[in-house]
């Protein structure tokens, strides 16, 4: 690891992101401080040398803030979401699970544990974006977590109603004619939209 001394502040590392200085960019991820590796993590993004490797170490990172940076990142690199998805933080996993749904695919190990975060996983954030996420992805597997999602609390309900859009059948038309008649006004909102 780069001592202190000689490790670049946070600005330091920022500016090196505007300026193309890769080798200053590359330091800030040996700093001792969080802040500093997580401007490391966006400026060696913007300077198209971040690789899925380092992104991957950072999902490991002992801090929340680097690991809500890296899975936040994760989205556009082939990094294992998996890490993300099984964090102890729910903002991270929340995060995790917000990457898996602007990827075109994601591993069968990674979809399995949206399934599973979508129905049981104890924070509603964290039920919504792992719903949202199976919905972007339009996988049939995943009808029955985005019904069930239906039936939660209003912000996952909202959700669940828009990750409907890419499925058919009688259960999804059910589902929207429910959400139709829902008390929450945007429940109702989402399931206007889709019939439109």
């Amino acid at each position: 690891m780069t001592s202190e001394m000689t490790a670049p502040s946070e600005v330091e590392v920022i500016v090196a992101g505007h300026r193309g200085d890769t080798e200053i960019a590359q330091k800030g991820l040996a700093s001792s401080d969080s802040r500093v590796r997580v401007a490391a993590l966006f400026a060696l993004d913007r300077l198209g040398v971040l690789d899925a490797e380092q992104v991957e170490s950072c999902l490991r990172d002992t801090e929340m803030d680097v690991r809500l940076a890296a899975a936040e990142l994760s989205a556009k690199y082939s990094a294992d979401l998996t890490i993300a998805l099984n964090d102890s933080e729910h903002l991270v996993v929340e995060m995790g699970a917000w990457a898996c749904g602007e990827r075109e695919s994601v591993s069968e190990d990674v979809f399995a544990r949206l399934l599973n975060l979508g129905v049981e996983h104890t924070h509603p954030l964290v039920r919504e974006a792992s719903i949202a996420a199976l919905g972007a992805l339009g996988d049939d597997r995943a009808l029955p977590v985005i019904l069930a999602g239906c039936e939660d609390k209003p912000a996952i309900r909202r959700r669940a109603v828009l990750a409907l859009a890419p499925f058919e059948g009688i259960e999804v038309e059910a589902a929207i004619d429910k959400a139709l008649n829902d008390k929450d006004w945007q429940v109702r909102q989402s399931a206007e939209d889709l019939r439109r």
